[in-house]
């Protein structure tokens, strides 16, 4: 999955890091460690900002072979969403929003809640991973 639109690298990394300061309090806090959790997770992640729009000042979106997962901050919770969550491996039940759905998992922090920092690392490992798998799937077929 390419991205396809917003900032990429350093100028991507400069939103995130304006909107966690822009933020100011425990959602602030809680964005500024998942993205750390997430970077010592994959050394290799890329950081993006997408989705911005007149009425919409965007989101962070971390990308490796494909989007792993986004990052919304709400009135009550930080929200990041898995692009590949239904298929990923999730033995901590880290997932608690969008169970629903066949593509997405997300996992909804609160305020004061502890982060389970192994399983999520695990987690962002897991849909690394997923995105892999996926990448060789779709050659293997273009093969036949």
């Amino acid at each position: 999955m390419k991205p396809t639109s917003g900032p990429t690298g350093e100028a991507a990394s400069a939103k995130i890091t304006s909107r966690i300061e822009e933020l100011g309090d425990w959602r602030g806090e809680t964005l500024a460690r998942l993205r750390q959790l997430i970077h010592d997770a994959d050394a290799d992640i890329q950081e993006e900002w997408k989705w911005e729009k007149p009425r919409s000042p965007g989101i962070p979106v971390w990308y490796h072979d494909g989007g792993v997962c986004t990052g919304e901050s709400y009135k009550e919770v930080v929200k990041l969403t898995f692009f590949r969550g239904a298929s990923v491996e999730d033995p901590k039940k880290l997932f608690n929003s969008s169970l629903e759905g066949s593509t997405r998992r997300a996992i909804d922090f609160r305020e004061g809640e502890k982060i389970q920092e192994a399983a999520f690392k695990q987690l962002i490992r897991a849909a690394v991973a997923a995105n892999a798998t996926a990448i060789a799937q779709r050659a293997a077929k273009k093969k036949k």
